[in-house]
C-alpha cells in the first residue's frame, strides 16, 4: 500500500492512499472496512490505472463525522473529495456501503463506469429481521422502552454494537434507504459481482438490481460470500479488467 495523505473535508479529515498511473479508479470499502480491505484489488489493478482508496468518514484513519449524516452526505463527501484531486469522470468500484454510495455518485455525477460487488440497494419492508421486530415491540412494552438502546446494542447487529454513537446514527441513516430510484437514474455501464451465498446482500437483489440498471451485466461465483471479490480475487480482477478496457480505457 502507497503513503496515506490527509484531506480535510467538511472538518473530516479524511485518510486516503493513491498508486499507480492511467485512468482513475476509486476504491470504497464496506461498512466498518478500512483501506487495507480494498488494497489487494488495488493492487492487482495498479499497473494499467491509477488507483485511489479512501477511508470512509468514521472509518479507518479518517475521523467521525461531527453529526449523524447520511449516505447523501457520504456522496458528496466524495464528490468534493474528487474535485479537489482534480478527478473527473472516474471509474468507481465500490464493495458493499461503498457501492451504495457508488450508486448514489453515478446517479447524480459523471461516471466512466462503475462496478458493485455485493452492495444492497433494494430495502424491501417485509425483509424485517426477527431483531428489529423485537426491538418495535420492544417500544409498545410500558416501563420496557427505556431499554431500548441497551437492547440495541445487545440484540443490533455486530456493526451497530461495534460502532461509536454517531457512526450508529449514521448506520440507522443509511441502511433503511431504498436506492432504487437512484439505480434506475445510472447511465454508465455497470457491472454487478456478487456471491451466491451472500447474506449481507441476497443474490435475488442482484438480479432485481441488473434489470433496473439500463445498462449492467451480473457475474455470479459460486459459493461466494458477501467477501467474494476476496475470496475470488484474481478471477475477479480479470473480469474486472476485462470490463474497464472495454471500449479502450
Amino acid at each position: 500500500m502507497g503513503v496515506t495523505m490527509i484531506m480535510n473535508i467538511k472538518n473530516i479529515d479524511i485518510n486516503y492512499v493513491q498508486y499507480g498511473e492511467g485512468a482513475d479508479v476509486i476504491l470504497l470499502h464496506g461498512w466498518g472496512q478500512n483501506i487495507e480491505m480494498m488494497d489487494p484489488l488495488g493492487k492487482n489493478l495498479s499497473n494499467k490505472w491509477k488507483i485511489t482508496i479512501l477511508d470512509l468518514p468514521g472509518h479507518g484513519k479518517s475521523s467521525e463525522p461531527l453529526e449523524a449524516i447520511t449516505i447523501y452526505d457520504y456522496c458528496e463527501i466524495l464528490k468534493e473529495f474528487l474535485e479537489k484531486l482534480n478527478i473527473k469522470n472516474p471509474i468507481i468500484i465500490g464493495h458493499s456501503f461503498g457501492g451504495r454510495i457508488g450508486i448514489i455518485y453515478a446517479s447524480l455525477y459523471s461516471t466512466k463506469k462503475l462496478i458493485l460487488l455485493g452492495a444492497p440497494c433494494i430495502r424491501k419492508k417485509e425483509n424485517m429481521t426477527l431483531k428489529v421486530k423485537a426491538l418495535k415491540k420492544l417500544k409498545k412494552v410500558p416501563g420496557l422502552n427505556k431499554l431500548e438502546g441497551f437492547a440495541k446494542k445487545h440484540i443490533g447487529s455486530k456493526d451497530y454494537r461495534n460502532a461509536s454513537n454517531i457512526m450508529r446514527q449514521v448506520l440507522v441513516n443509511t441502511v433503511n434507504e431504498d436506492l432504487s430510484e437512484c439505480a434506475r437514474k445510472i447511465k454508465c455501464p455497470t457491472l454487478l459481482i456478487w456471491g451466491d451465498c451472500d447474506t449481507e446482500a441476497p443474490l435475488e437483489d442482484a438480479k432485481e438490481l441488473e434489470k433496473i440498471i439500463k445498462d449492467a451485466g451480473l457475474v455470479v461465483y459460486e459459493n461466494g460470500t458477501h467477501y467474494t471479490y476476496l475470496e475470488f480475487l484474481l478471477p475477479v480482477c480479470k473480469v474486472i479488467r476485462t470490463f474497464i478496457m472495454e471500449r479502450g480505457i
